[in-house]
């Protein structure tokens, strides 16, 4: 089973928060490069980054912001 992030749901936040993608990948100190595949599903977030994508949005739960797929 794999974890994928729920691009859409973070595009929300981060629309709402009036924040982009770029400042959240350094926040959660991911390259640029990295947050763009997790957004675009190419790769799925390890548990340490799963744990910083929730630690800098504690109003989320994991499945808002994530979904597990096998």
């Amino acid at each position: 089973m794999k974890t994928y992030l729920k691009s859409r749901a973070l595009q929300k936040i981060l629309i709402r928060k009036n924040k982009s993608q770029n400042w959240f990948a350094h926040r959660i100190e991911v390259s640029t490069g990295y947050m763009s595949q997790l957004m675009d599903g190419s790769r799925c977030p390890s548990p340490m980054v799963r744990e910083k994508i929730m630690n800098n949005l504690p109003s989320y739960s994991f499945d808002d912001l994530f979904t597990i797929r096998g």
